[in-house]
């Protein structure tokens, strides 16, 4: 079977680029209370200090907007990219109470919602945000808003991964209309437990890992840099529930992968 295809050509030019990885917020919002509140700033805190400057949130994900706000308010405002998303039917007050929870301006909104951009475009065109997207779970639903909507980027949670590339016709779109991609939900369960599972998946992903294991690197390693290879993915969501969780991912982020590895056989044919 041939290789996974990686980009088209020609292609539009990304002009919207959020930094390489960010911090997924989703797991930010419990448990409630100030010890909750404490484990989500000091999350926030080892994101940065290990060098994430993109952040991810969402009023659905309980307290996560108000505690990463907290968080980074102490921070240099040029230095960092806040994104989250449009809950309910009027985007403008959703993303005026987002940023007041947060106490900071937002860069990037996101919704699923064709009927939410009229709005977020003349908030983007007065400058009161820098881009607009969309995210979903479902790849087919983010297709048609790319062909629809004049978005800056989309986010896709699944679908796109070591184990996972049935979202490739999307990214092919987004790359010939310079939509940038992000992506999150490549740490999954079946590669972070690897061996603990005998449903098909875990048996593909233990294939993909001895591969791996051959170039002394890890599976989750290979999951993080996957994405990436694919020419319109510009930046990769880490999910994190504690300090030392964010450290261990991001230095597997720092970890170089060897080319060498997305040249073998087997591996191509395990992703094809």
């Amino acid at each position: 079977m041939p290789a996974p295809s990686y980009a088209l050509a020609p292609h539009a030019t990304i002009g919207f680029r959020p930094p390489r990885f960010g911090l997924g917020g989703s797991h930010l919002g419990e448990p409630p209370g100030p010890a909750g509140d404490a484990t989500a700033v000091a999350t926030v805190d080892a994101a940065y200090q290990a060098g994430i400057r993109f952040f991810d949130t969402s009023p659905a994900y309980g307290e996560s907007e108000r505690r990463l706000g907290t968080a980074l308010q102490r921070r240099p405002r040029g230095e960092f990219l806040v994104s989250t998303k449009v809950v309910g039917d009027d985007a403008r007050t959703s993303v005026r109470k987002s940023s007041e929870r947060l106490g900071l301006a937002v860069d990037l909104v996101l919704a699923d919602d064709e009927a939410a951009y009229p709005a977020l475009d003349e908030l983007r065109r007065a400058g009161v945000i820098k881009a607009i997207g969309a995210a979903a779970g479902d790849w087919r639903q983010l297709d048609r808003l790319v062909r629809d909507v004049e978005l800056d980027c989309v986010l896709l949670a699944g679908q796109y991964s070591l184990l996972d590339q049935s979202a490739a016709p999307l990214l092919d779109r987004c790359l010939a209309r310079g939509v940038s991609v992000i992506v999150s939900g490549v740490l999954t369960p079946q590669v972070l437990q690897v061996e603990k599972s005998s449903d098909p998946t875990a048996i593909h992903a233990r294939r993909i890992s001895a591969v791996c294991e051959r170039y002394g690197v890890s599976l989750p390693q290979a999951a993080l840099a996957f994405p990436s290879r694919h020419s319109a993915v510009t930046s990769v969501l880490i999910a994190a529930s504690s300090p030392a969780e964010i450290r261990a991912d991001a230095a597997l982020v720092r970890q170089p992968v060897p080319a060498q590895l997305w040249r073998d056989d087997e591996l191509l044919r395990l992703l094809s």
